[in-house]
């Protein structure tokens, strides 16, 4: 009788709340958040940086020790409680509930990514140029330094005039999308074509999540399957290019000595958090979706095997093109190889400008990195949405409301990211990427999750719900990693980077200003005190107050 009561009162919060309309949406969701930017322009990058094929041996044993276990509980958090990535807490162990509110943190500055989108937008509309407009210097923008694409060739061997001058790509991603400033204390205009596609990336992030998940299901449809296609179209095309091989080699050659180095095992950790959207508080709130019975056991498997088989992909997209691009210009792939803006924005729309009908695989590529991005920016909104409605239902969720409380949110981001798409935007973005979502926060969430619920709520206990949900016991090896593996895991990588902390610099040369570091720490400290401060503000005001969670219903 119990039983039945509790699955009634589910069916009426599922009501309430919302579902997914099917299975195949909510794994088209997660599919699309955890397949991202990350696996295009930074798994590829680490991959030949730290050891080429080696650095595949602690990135496979942190996705099977640290991120597959990670994904199951944090899926099983959100499938169990309901609940958005801060009340689900309450029910699980009201101690941590100060994670929640991190996690809130670390999502509004984990949105400034969406001026990668905006970019991409902008991009996509200069390749269907008749000549690209980042391979000559003719343009308006151009210095008396730059040098074309087809001049960078011919004297790809004269570094005297190689080393005085500015490729074309450089100078119209540095002059004409940024329009560059001196520094951050130099924020200068808004640049105005930028702030339009930054409007056009949020009208089209309200339009996927104003109905909530009844609208962003639909949405992924396209915006999950999309990408797929393009780096199929791009797989075969960079695979047949000369110098292909070249690339590849850079890519997967193994050198076994960089297993020996710290910082290595640590960059694997970061990567497997990073491209499966972990300890961020998105799997909770895309879980809660789903019916009370969904095998998530199964689900995480088959997305995390999605991910990294993705990334390693995608690595030859990559690679192969850079190849290409090295053996045009007679130089070696470690001269242009990149990771980050630099790949996507200057080194790869170089690389296809050298293609023939470069306009179309320029299009195929933007609207790859595009659609990716989309994915990513309109699931962390909707998370953010989700967890603010769970903490106000009886405001928000009245009829009409919520599609006008997501219209305000989606106004006031705008209008603050307008900041980075100034002059001296590019510098905000970088300060936001080093510290407000930096890899000490995830270790720090992680280490908190698996000790709140592991040893608070018990995981014994988490290991019978998760059977009682699928039917299936997760093996014993999940219980021994949210333990004893995970934990110390997160402590000691946490650890490493605060005793190796290097202030942020901007391409090598330009060194933020004093108060922009102090910015900066009070970013990524304002997610990370939150949660011994919560711990620490209940135990002193509530008198016999027990960690223990009270029973969901």
């Amino acid at each position: 009788m119990n039983r039945q009561r509790k699955r009634e009162e589910r069916q009426r919060r599922a009501e309430d709340r919302g579902q997914w309309a099917s299975k195949t949406e909510y794994l088209l969701v997660v599919a699309g958040n955890v397949v991202g930017l990350g696996n295009v322009w930074r798994f590829p990058y680490l991959c030949y940086k730290n050891g080429g094929g080696s650095f595949l041996v602690p990135y496979v044993l942190f996705a099977v020790l640290y991120g597959v276990p990670l994904f199951l509980l944090e899926t099983f958090i959100g499938q169990y409680t309901q609940e958005g990535f801060v009340t689900c807490w309450t029910k699980l162990c009201p101690l941590a509930k100060g994670i929640g509110y991190g996690h809130v943190v670390m999502k509004i500055f984990d949105l400034s990514f969406i001026i990668i989108q905006a970019w991409a937008l902008f991009y996509l509309i200069f390749s269907f140029s008749s000549q690209l407009p980042w391979a000559i210097c003719e343009n308006s923008w151009n210095t008396g330094n730059c040098l074309s694409l087809q001049t960078l060739d011919s004297n790809s061997t004269n570094q005297d005039i190689l080393e005085n001058t500015t490729s074309a790509a450089v100078e119209f991603w540095e002059q004409r999308v940024l329009g560059m400033s001196g520094g951050i204390e130099e924020l200068g205009s808004v640049r105005w074509e930028l702030a339009l596609c930054l409007l056009a990336c949020w009208v089209f992030c309200y339009f996927s999540i104003w109905k909530s998940v009844r609208s962003s299901g639909k949405v992924a449809y396209v915006t999950a399957t999309f990408p797929y296609v393009m780096l199929f179209i791009l797989l075969i095309r960079g695979m047949t290019l000369p110098g292909a091989q070249d690339g590849i080699y850079f890519y997967l050659y193994p050198d076994l000595n960089h297993l020996a180095n710290l910082e290595v095992w640590i960059e694997a950790g970061s990567q497997v958090m990073f491209s499966y959207s972990l300890t961020i508080g998105t799997l909770p709130v895309l879980g809660s979706y789903n019916e009370y019975n969904n095998n998530c056991y199964r689900d995480c498997f088959w997305l995390c095997l999605l991910n990294s088989g993705t990334s390693f992909v995608a690595g030859f997209v990559i690679f192969s093109v850079l190849g290409f691009m090295a053996q045009s210009q007679g130089v070696t792939v470690d001269t242009v190889v990149d990771s980050g803006p630099g790949l996507a924005f200057i080194v790869y729309p170089q690389a296809t400008a050298l293609m023939p009908f470069p306009q179309f695989w320029t299009v195929c590529f933007f609207l790859m990195l595009l659609f990716l991005s989309v994915d990513t920016h309109f699931v962390t909104f909707e998370c953010l949405i989700t967890t603010i409605t769970d903490l106000f239902p009886q405001l928000i969720r009245k009829r009409g409301r919520h599609e006008i409380f997501v219209l305000v949110m989606c106004v006031i981001f705008f209008i603050i990211h307008l900041t980075l798409v100034t002059e001296g935007g590019i510098y905000i973005f970088h300060l936001f990427d080093y510290y407000g979502t930096t890899r000490a926060c995830h270790y720090f969430m992680a280490l908190c999750e698996c000790l709140a619920l592991s040893w608070g709520f018990g995981a014994d206990r988490i290991l019978n719900i998760i059977e009682d949900m699928t039917g299936q016991k997760p093996n014993i090896l999940f219980k021994l990693c949210w333990k004893y593996i995970i934990p110390p895991l997160s402590l000691i990588s946490f650890i490493l980077y605060l005793v190796e902390y290097k202030h942020l610099k901007f391409n090598d040369w330009y060194i933020y200003p004093d108060w922009a570091y102090v910015l900066g720490w009070t970013m990524m400290l304002s997610s990370l005190l939150i949660v011994p401060l919560w711990a620490a503000a209940k135990l002193f005001l509530t008198r016999g107050m027990s960690t223990q969670a009270d029973e969901p219903n």
